[in-house]
């Protein structure tokens, strides 16, 4: 069992959860963080620390969220630790609970992300606030 980053991070990417983690098991992308599963002691420090309800307990997913479990095992394989808290993007507020995110993963995961009822995943930022 491990916790997982969800949709709701991509482009907020807050940092309060890494601040309170005893070990490094926080990934940091251009787009969002991750936790490595191999690394995650399920100490669950993090879950409250999300300021958008971001970080999950794997078996408690929303069922449209499950996808992240592997996102996350993959992406931590290849984006470096990140050890502490790092300022937020300027416009994260603006993202907060912005549906459809997952599409800006796509150059970290191709098409591997595209559900059936995703629309076309190179369109323009149509979501961006």
């Amino acid at each position: 069992m491990t916790f997982v980053v969800t949709e709701n991070c991509i482009k907020c990417k807050y940092t309060d959860c890494v601040d309170v983690c005893p070990v490094e098991c926080f990934h940091e992308g251009p787009e969002m963080l991750v936790i490595d599963p191999e690394e995650c002691i399920d100490c669950a420090l993090c879950v409250p620390e999300c300021p958008i309800d971001a970080i999950f307990d794997e078996v408690d997913l929303p069922d449209d969220q499950l996808k992240f479990i592997k996102i996350n095992a993959d992406l931590s394989i290849d984006w470096p630790v990140i050890e502490g808290m790092i300022p937020a993007p300027e416009d994260a507020e603006e993202w907060e609970g912005v549906p459809d995110k997952i599409q800006y993963l796509a150059e970290f995961l191709g098409d591997e992300i595209v559900d059936d009822d995703s629309e076309d995943i190179d369109k323009e930022d149509e979501n961006a606030p």
